[in-house]
């Protein structure tokens, strides 16, 4: 089917009833398999929805679950408003699998989900590092895969 990328909209709600913690939560990134089944778009609610339909990436020294996101970093710009999060990027060493995006999701809070994000294509690694590479986080955040943004 397809992958979109987007924040998820559960992520938004769950945000303002206080069930995520950027900070001091275990957040996780697992790959979508490139022949996935489901859509995984901003209704994504869990990650159990790529699990439940098959469709976590596998492959030799490929973990189901995924990584744990290694740096994560908040900040806020007073000129734009926003506050925004820095995710480093994160490498997959020495595996072979492939994949077309990956869901990012908290593993702190029941593995509800924060993001999903297309890879514009299938990536591919054989017995290598597979790296997903995040947006350099320019000056006001503009730039980055999770931001809120003020009212317009």
């Amino acid at each position: 089917m397809a992958v979109t990328t987007a924040l998820c909209t559960s992520f938004k709600g769950e945000l303002l009833g206080a069930v995520h913690d950027l900070d001091t939560h275990t957040i996780k990134l697992a790959l979508i398999k490139s022949s996935s089944s489901g859509t995984y778009n901003k209704t994504t609610t869990n990650y159990s929805d790529v699990t439940g339909n098959s469709d976590e990436a596998t492959g030799t020294n490929y973990s189901a679950g995924g990584q744990q996101l290694d740096s994560i970093s908040i900040s806020t710009d007073a000129s734009s408003g926003r506050a925004f999060v820095d995710i480093a990027d994160e490498v997959f060493s020495n595996v072979t699998t492939s994949a077309e995006g990956c869901i990012i999701y908290n593993a702190s809070a029941s593995n509800k989900a924060i993001a999903v994000i297309s890879f514009g294509g299938t990536i591919s690694a054989t017995a290598g590092d597979l790296t997903v590479q995040f947006p350099a986080v320019g000056t006001g955040g503009a730039t980055a895969i999770i931001r809120l943004d003020p009212p317009s």
